[in-house]
Formats: structure tokens, C-alpha cells, sequence
């Protein structure tokens, strides 16, 4: 939205100011301050600001010194004001070289990056107003919980003790209060990695920026802070990036996930669509357990073991094409009690019971397969309630597998 048209907003438009402004995270409040905004569209646009405002990555380029191989290749990113954006994606992808060109602890060769309208492309790290949490806690030893907190008030020209009354706001916001005049060394991996938090959110900044924080901690601390990091940034409203190689966290934690692969992001979207509705096999493959079913396909719909699939926008057409189906999507009977003609039979070679679910690795029994599996049996795995596992099934039992019309992906 242009200056222009921002300063021309009428009270029968303040909706539309609005909803420009949510989905416009380079909109600030100066810019929008037309006198027939409504109260509601001021409140919203003071919540914004408050929160630092959004950001916006437009066509960036990253190459590293001696490389030719762009580590960002126009790389675009919005995120709205308060949003916590997961970038998620396997080694090399190029999610923590946004991470830290974001935070200007890289410099790029083109593009601009944009928080709360401003541009920061040319800002050296300690104007942008980032904090940023690490991998390693990077931590002072011989200061307590308390002290590294207070540093960068310090830093700041902060007063003793407005320092150490924020400071320890923080420590309460992060539940360790208590633990305020403990040495880093003699806490544990997850309660340092509290207190980098605590530091991180002290400075109040526009934008926090999280390079895989928990990949250091154990499997069950990590879910701990995993949901407490939530929990915090919903709290104080912060604009979140959070950067993960880990698909269960990103898809707890994430208002949006952009998948990332060579330098881009792929998809988008909420943790939800993301799932359900992929839009490139790579998102599809790479975002929970996908089954490629060989299918006959008009780009509308597929047949897949002789049950029509829905397909989802921009699948592929032909005979045969692959059909992503996700393994909750097929259904699994004996052999002998299917309802209907559709279905192959397959023989069980692995049941994995997982408390609440249970999942079921099977090989197709026809052959007729094999060619367009490179010469391998097709393998399907289905995942149901364990509750609804046929009783006595064991290893080497027939059953049929069926796949159900919820919609897929054709490539």
C-alpha cells in the first residue's frame, strides 16, 4: 500500500486499511494514519508497532567467498507483525544462511531486507534490534543466571537496577527465578539454554531470531522448551524466526513454515496446509512419511490400486505417474474381508506400535509393479489408531491396503 493511498483512507475503507495493513508487513503506523482510520485499525496498527513490525526478505542473494553456488538464489520471505515463521529444512538448504543474513552477520550480494517498513540491507548487527539465540548457549561462565541477563542492558547504558528489575522479569518469564544467582556451569543444558532466552528477550527486540536452539538438549527437554519457547513468544508477542532441521518441532511451533531447498523457499504455509496440502513433491516427501503409489491421472483425479484419489492443484497428468499418499490414508484389512474389488494384496513385514498409533510395513504381492519400482517390490506403509489394528495381526499375514479419497499429490 502506497504512501498515497494509505494517507487517502476513508472511514468507509478503514476495513480495507485493515486487512492491507495484516497482510503488509512493510505498512507502519505513520504511514496509516489517515483521520477516518477507525479505533479498532489504530489499536491494530499500535500492537504492530509495539512488536517491531513485520519483515520482508525481497529477492535476496547470498554467495559465499570462493563459491559459485548461491546459498540464498532470490530469496523472498514475509512475515506479519508477531508471527512466528519456522524455516525448516535438511543440511545445506540454505534456512541458517537466511537466518544470519536477516540478522547481518552475513553480508549479501542482492536484494533487501525489510523490518517494520525500514531498510536495514546496509545496518550493521547491533542497530537491526535482533537478538538471536544459538545452537550453543554462548553464555558467560563467570557471570550468574542474572548477570548474563542484564549484559546487554548493561551494554545498553541501562541503570543497575532497572537492569536487574527487567532481568529478572525475564528469569521469571522463563521460570527460573530461582535460579538467579546460579553460576551458568552448574545449570543444565536446557535451563542455559533458558537463560540465553531470558538474555535474548531482555533488550525487548523488534525481531527474535532462533538458530536451531534445542538440537543440543535431549529428546525430552527439547519438547519441554520446544513448548515453553512457544509459550513465551505468544506471550510477549515478539516477530519469531526460528530456524529447525526437525519436522515435529517446526510443525508444534510455527504460525507458517517455509520448507527451504537450494537457497529458496519451496512452500509456505501453516503447519496444517503444509501437511495436507504439499505443493511440490520435495514439501510432500519431506514433511512426515509419504507412500509413492504408482496411479493413471487426469490432473483432476487418479486411480491408485483401483480407487479414485482427488488430486490437489498442480499434479501431474499421464499413465503412470507417482501418487503421494500419506500412510494415515490408506486404509488395511485382512485379506478375505475387504468391502470392495478395490485394493492390492500385500503381506505384513513390520508392525511398529507407537502408543496411540501404530504403523504397518507391508509389500505389495503382485509383481506387476516392479518395473515401475526399478525393479524392487513396492513397499506401503499405513499408519491407524492402535485401537484399530485387526487383532491378532502378526508378520507374514495377507492383507489388502486401499487407498482413501482424501487428496493427493501426482508427480
Amino acid at each position: 500500500m502506497s504512501l498515497a493511498q494509505q494517507n487517502n483512507v476513508t472511514a468507509g475503507g478503514a476495513k480495507q486499511a485493515e486487512h492491507e495493513f495484516k497482510n503488509d508487513p512493510t505498512a507502519t503506523l505513520e504511514g496509516v494514519r489517515g483521520k477516518d482510520v477507525t479505533k479498532a485499525a489504530k489499536a491494530l496498527l499500535k500492537d504492530s508497532a509495539t512488536r517491531g513490525g513485520g519483515i520482508r526478505m525481497q529477492d535476496v542473494v547470498k554467495i559465499y567467498p570462493g563459491s559459485t553456488v548461491h546459498a540464498l538464489d532470490d530469496f523472498n520471505l514475509d512475515i506479519k507483525p508477531g508471527e512466528m515463521v519456522v524455516l525448516l529444512g535438511g543440511s545445506g538448504c540454505g534456512k541458517s544462511t537466511a537466518l544470519r543474513s536477516l540478522a547481518g552477520l552475513e553480508d549479501i550480494q542482492g536484494g533487501r531486507i525489510l523490518v517494520g517498513g525500514q531498510d536495514v540491507t546496509g545496518v550493521p548487527v547491533n542497530k537491526r534490534g535482533m537478538s538471536m539465540v544459538f545452537q550453543a548457549y554462548s553464555l558467560f561462565p563467570h557471570m550468574t543466571a542474572v548477570e548474563n541477563v542484564e549484559f546487554g542492558l548493561e551494554v545498553r547504558g541501562i541503570g543497575r537496577e532497572e537492569r536487574r528489575r527487567v532481568a529478572m522479569e525475564q528469569l521469571e518469564l522463563v521460570g527460573l527465578a530461582d535460579q538467579a544467582n546460579k553460576f551458568t556451569q552448574q545449570m543444565s543444558g536446557g535451563q542455559q539454554q533458558r537463560v540465553a532466552l531470558a538474555r535474548a528477550l531482555a533488550i525487548k527486540p523488534r525481531v527474535l531470531l532462533l538458530d536451531e536452539p534445542l538440537s543440543a538438549l535431549d529428546a525430552k527437554v527439547r519438547v519441554q522448551l520446544r513448548d515453553e519457547i512457544r509459550r513465551i513468544q505468544l506471550d510477549t508477542g515478539t516477530t519469531t524466526v526460528f530456524v529447525t532441521h526437525d519436522q515435529e518441532e517446526a510443525l508444534a511451533v510455527a504460525d507458517r513454515i517455509g520448507v527451504m531447498n537450494h537457497g529458496r523457499i519451496e512452500q509456505i504455509a501453516a503447519p496444517q496446509d503444509l501437511y495436507q496440502r504439499p505443493a511440490t513433491e520435495y514439501v510432500a516427501t519431506f514433511i512426515g512419511l509419504t507412500n509413492r503409489l504408482p496411479g493413471a491421472s487426469d490432473g483432476e483425479e487418479a486411480v491408485v490400486f483401483g480407487q479414485r484419489v482427488p488430486l490437489l492443484p498442480g499434479s501431474k497428468q499421464g499413465d503412470p505417474v507417482a501418487v503421494l499418499v500419506r500412510p494415515e490414508n490408506i486404509a488395511l484389512v485382512r485379506a478375505g474381508e475387504a468391502a470392495s474389488a478395490a485394493g492390492e494384496r500385500a503381506r505384513v513385514e513390520v508392525i511398529h506400535f507407537l502408543g496411540a498409533v501404530a504403523r504397518v510395513d507391508c509389500e505389495i504381492s503382485s509383481g506387476e509393479y516392479q518395473h515401475w519400482n526399478k525393479g524392487e517390490q513396492l513397499k506401503v506403509t499405513v499408519q491407524l489408531p492402535a485401537n484399530e489394528l485387526p487383532a491378532g495381526l502378526a508378520v507374514g499375514d495377507e492383507v489388502v491396503v486401499t487407498p482413501r479419497p482424501v487428496a493427493a499429490l501426482a508427480c
